[in-house]
């Protein structure tokens, strides 16, 4: 199977489980890969014979937004969900990175893959 990836969607969302979190936005990272048979796009070289990325960040980034879950687990999933039931897309992995201040600047991150 072919792969699809859109890398480095970078939006600010309230997320988070502390007060000071839930007062202000973090600039989340997403990564994204998806099954997709490129085949009938390259003959054609149309857009309707493809998955469309741009509307699919746009979809992203309308959802993370308007959220304001706690969990990035829950976004994560509910945000792929969200993009199988929408799109015709087999099979997707999400990476999605959060910053946080444990010891110094670092991040947190989770990779999952559903399929439809």
């Amino acid at each position: 199977m072919d792969k699809i990836f859109l890398n480095d969607l970078k939006i600010d969302t309230i997320i988070g489980i502390y007060d000071w979190e839930r007062q202000t936005q973090q600039t989340l990272r997403f990564d994204l890969e998806m099954d997709w048979d490129i085949r009938p796009a390259a003959a054609s070289d149309d857009i309707a014979d493809t998955l469309d990325y741009g509307a699919i960040a746009q979809t992203i980034v309308q959802f993370v937004e308007h959220s304001h879950y706690q969990l990035i687990e829950t976004l994560a999933e509910e945000l792929c969900a969200l993009l199988l039931s929408r799109y015709p897309i087999p099979k997707l992995k999400l990476t999605l990175t959060k910053p946080v201040k444990l010891y110094g600047d670092n991040i947190a991150k989770i990779v999952i893959e559903r399929a439809a």
